[in-house]
């Protein structure tokens, strides 16, 4: 019977190990956790692409949207811990939704392994070109001057945008209307057709709306202008020095996933940003490739979880 359960447990230790010197052997899925077309959604595909040619196996991109992407965290969380489901974790979902959520679903540090950032981006705010007002400055006193008369779009309850808004309101002193959306596209149509004065929005999913004369660009909410908008200001040169909201982007997976297998994902993906192609792909939609070390990138989502925490409570916004 010893004799037995030795072997047996000896051909488990050995399928394993195979499992993981063989990872990965079919393909992979990555959960995006908001609708295709907008920053997440981009980003996601960029780096997957070139990803899954360098792991050699297919990155089937899933969209699994809702909640702030929340819906998409917990089915991330949830899934085998085999490194076969990954997941584009980014502010809202490992920044944001752990300080205005009572209840999460997941746990945004426990439940996850960080692989790496992928990068950062600037939030934009962008206003239809029918509201009278060129620059910040003019868009305050407008909206100041009409109270209750203006509102702005976001992605949803809980995303980088809608909390970018919430603490320039809070600095500038301005009250505005919360019209959530089911992801940045259809928040973004909206701006477009007039239904809603404006939003702040990821960058790469609100370029073509600016380049094309459908929405006009006011400020980015990082401390530095963007290449790519060279003449948009920066909302702490605006008037607002300090300000300061930075998008970010990365990949997690389960926190049971093997360590050899996370190591192999660290490796090909840091490889990936490293591509000439894909860093131009992604500096094509103002986002700078910053791949770290698993550590770091623990690090900096405990910063922003605990960054974000102190906006909510400072804004008075209610938890859910």
């Amino acid at each position: 019977m010893k004799t037995y359960l030795f072997l047996a447990l000896a051909a488990l230790t050995a399928g394993a190990t195979h499992a993981q010197t063989d990872y990965p052997n079919r393909s992979l899925r990555q959960i995006v956790p908001f609708p295709p077309g907008g920053g997440v959604d981009i980003v996601t595909r960029i780096v997957a692409s070139k990803w899954s040619e360098v792991l050699g196996q297919p990155i089937v991109v899933e969209n699994r949207p809702g909640a702030g992407g929340t819906v998409g965290a917990d089915s991330a969380a949830k899934a085998v811990a085999d490194g076969y489901t990954l997941f584009t974790c980014q502010v809202a979902s490992h920044g944001v939704s752990p300080a205005l959520y009572n209840k999460l679903p997941y746990d945004a540090v426990h439940d996850f392994a960080p692989v790496s950032l992928i990068g950062k981006t600037p939030n934009v705010l962008v206003v239809n070109p029918s509201v009278p007002a060129q620059t910040l400055k003019e868009f305050v006193e407008l909206v100041k001057a009409s109270p209750g008369k203006y509102n702005y779009a976001s992605p949803g309850f809980g995303t980088s945008p809608q909390m970018t808004m919430e603490l320039f309101k809070l600095t500038a002193g301005i009250d505005l209307f919360h019209v959530p959306y089911k992801g940045g596209a259809p928040a973004l149509a909206d701006v477009m057709g007039g239904q809603v004065a404006g939003m702040f929005g990821n960058l790469p999913e609100q370029l073509a709306a600016i380049k094309g004369g459908k929405t006009r660009a006011l400020a980015v909410s990082t401390l530095r202008r963007t290449p790519l908008l060279p003449d948009v200001p920066t909302v702490a040169e605006s008037g607002y020095p300090g300000f300061e909201v930075t998008v970010w982007y990365g990949v997690c997976t389960q926190a049971a996933v093997p360590k050899p297998i996370l190591d192999k994902l660290h490796a090909t993906l840091v490889k990936t940003l490293q591509l000439p192609e894909v860093r131009a792909r992604l500096a094509e939609s103002s986002i700078e490739a910053t791949p770290t070390s698993q550590d770091e990138f623990a690090a900096f989502i405990q910063a922003e979880t605990e960054r974000w925490a102190r906006v909510v409570k400072d804004a008075n916004i209610p938890k859910q």
